[in-house]
């Protein structure tokens, strides 16, 4: 069976309330067709997991990766490690009390992924010790291990991801091109069902296996990004 669908199918599938993972490093990497597909498709409630929320003024002066979807107001909760170039969360958020926002170190963010995806119970990790992380929802509290405090971060994970690869064959094996591998790499392990945006989609065996960073078996369905 074919995991190649439209554009249109992926973002239909894809339920008001959601939780959305995304990859992306302020847009470097991001599936943009299916983030303007799902900008562009009315539904919302969503809670979304990533690095940050995209650019607000990308390299043209458009809004660049998922704040597209802070814009139109389609996101009820933000999981991320870093908002400053997207003001509109701060509004939302702050002013007028229509945004949750969840920050987390960097480092914590991408470890709560990967546990997410590797079945794990948590996270232990220093990071934000004696900080207002201990206040986070998703931290469950502090350990003491060998003398040294930690804090207990949830796992992560999503109904869907959206992530994106410059090379994807038709089995739904990626390769990533320089550092826009980022979140997607973790993204891509961490939720129910993995719709990936190729820039290029290729035949299965134009990837050498030996460059094969995420496997196929993780993917569910692919978009061609380049036709769609």
């Amino acid at each position: 069976m074919s995991k190649i669908i439209s554009l249109q199918d992926a973002v239909s599938m894809i339920p008001n309330g959601a939780t959305i993972m995304f990859g992306g490093f302020l847009g470097c990497g991001s599936a943009h067709k299916l983030i303007e597909a799902l900008a562009e498709s009315g539904k919302g409630d969503f809670t979304i997991i990533g690095n940050d929320c995209g650019m607000e003024n990308g390299s043209d002066g458009e809004m660049y990766g998922t704040v597209k979807l802070i814009h139109n107001r389609q996101v009820k909760r933000v999981i991320a490690s870093h908002v400053g170039m997207t003001p509109e969360v701060g509004i939302q958020n702050m002013t007028d009390k229509t945004l949750e926002v969840d920050l987390v170190p960097q480092g914590s963010l991408a470890e709560m992924i990967r546990a997410g995806g590797a079945g794990l119970g948590g996270v232990l990790t220093p990071t934000g010790v004696g900080t207002i992380v201990e206040d986070s929802p998703l931290c469950l509290g502090k350990q003491t291990v060998c003398g040294k405090e930690y804090l207990l971060m949830k796992p992560l994970h999503a109904d869907f991801a959206l992530v994106n690869a410059y090379m994807i064959d038709k089995a739904g094996n990626m390769w990533y091109k320089g550092t826009a591998r980022n979140f997607n790499v973790l993204a891509a392990t961490a939720a129910d069902i993995v719709i990936a945006e190729a820039d290029n989609l290729v035949e299965v065996g134009e990837i050498a296996p030996e460059n094969v960073v995420t496997p196929g078996a993780y993917v569910k369905y692919i978009v061609d990004g380049g036709d769609a």
